[in-house]
């Protein structure tokens, strides 16, 4: 038995999709204002049957790259989104994208235009599995959906509404549960939930994130595969070593935690930073989607490099329970470097 591959989110957007994000706007994941654009020039799509056909060839040429190079759990790219935030947030009520709000994001690391909550946030209609059957469309393989936590949201916009964090992610729980059940009942097997700022926030985590991201798999049905993706940040570029990340310990400090949840699949960081893998010795039951390969290095990971750390990790975790995929999305890498890092990733999750 080999070991699976799946992607994370983001990838690269083909340049015909003509759609602003982190990836290809100057300052990358950084921007002072990584929302003002994109609805403008989703616009300039065309109407309702153009944009569509537009991320309908978008989507098929991402998903044709990843089963290409041998990933049996591809996503969709993220490619009608400006980021894996604030594309749903737009769907939700609550949401002011007009009027934004100067806020300091990642600990002061720079400060961003963001959207402002300026009421109750709820659920709209459900939008994510028009986005899933697009792509399933595209796949003989199952395609996972992601969509951002409770606490990640929060931290991305501003809110003059709630001033009590754990109440707005019950909340914004509440409004995704809704997308949750949604995918299930379209056929979804995959469903994501993206949480970064809980490596950034650990103790705040522990406290009530994940209490929330229990609600948002509330009721979430059996045969759905309920996986969380914590990476430790985007850089601003590539090769840029000395981005601030969240702390080593911080998997350490979650672990216990997330093997108790509901969470069945937990992806992590590995290749931009080594883990301590006496980590994985911290599950017992769930499954641990590995980083193999870097999302912000310009190097490409070769075979017998995934292939040792791989076997690494089997010191420490059953097969059966080891998945391999790049740490985070691959926005910044470009297509043919994303492309290449996914045939290594492959050839050597096959050779294990």
């Amino acid at each position: 038995m080999s070991i699976l591959t799946t992607c994370i989110g983001a990838y690269p957007k083909p340049a015909f999709v003509k759609l602003p994000d982190w990836f290809n706007l100057p300052a990358g994941p950084d921007a002072s204002e990584p929302t003002g654009q994109w609805a403008a020039a989703f616009r300039q799509l065309g109407d309702g049957e153009a944009a569509e056909a537009v991320l309908a060839r978008g989507v098929e040429q991402v998903i044709a790259d990843q089963l290409g190079a041998g990933i049996d759990i591809p996503t969709d790219g993220e490619v009608p989104r400006e980021n894996y935030i604030h594309y749903h947030c737009r769907h939700l009520h609550g949401f002011d994208f007009e009027n934004l709000t100067e806020k300091e994001v990642r600990g002061g690391t720079y400060s961003a235009r963001l959207p402002t909550i300026r009421g109750p946030v709820s659920a709209r209609g459900a939008f994510l599995p028009a986005d899933w059957r697009r792509a399933q469309r595209c796949s003989n393989k199952p395609v996972k959906i992601t969509m951002p936590g409770p606490m990640t949201i929060a931290d991305t916009n501003y809110d003059d509404h709630y001033h009590d964090p754990a109440k707005l992610g019950a909340d914004l729980a509440a409004a995704l549960n809704c997308e949750v059940r949604a995918l299930a009942e379209a056929g979804c097997r995959y469903i994501q939930i993206d949480e970064p700022v809980f490596a950034r926030r650990p103790a705040e985590a522990l406290d009530y994130g994940v209490e929330n991201l229990e609600r948002a798999f509330h009721n979430c049905p059996a045969e759905v595969t309920r996986t969380l993706h914590i990476c430790c940040g985007y850089p601003d570029r590539l090769d840029r070593d000395d981005y601030p990340k969240a702390e080593p310990g911080a998997y350490f400090q979650l672990a216990d935690a997330l093997e108790d949840s509901s969470v069945q699949w937990l992806s992590i960081e590995d290749a931009h930073r080594h883990n301590d893998l006496k980590l994985l010795e911290r599950f017992r039951t769930t499954t641990v989607i590995l980083g193999a390969v870097a999302v912000a290095r310009s190097g490409v990971e070769t075979v017998e490099e995934i292939r040792a750390r791989l076997h690494a990790a089997l010191n420490h975790i059953d097969k059966a329970r080891l998945v391999a995929a790049p740490d985070c999305g691959l926005g910044l890498l470009g297509r043919e470097l994303a492309r290449a890092k996914l045939r290594n990733l492959s050839a050597a999750a096959g050779s294990v």
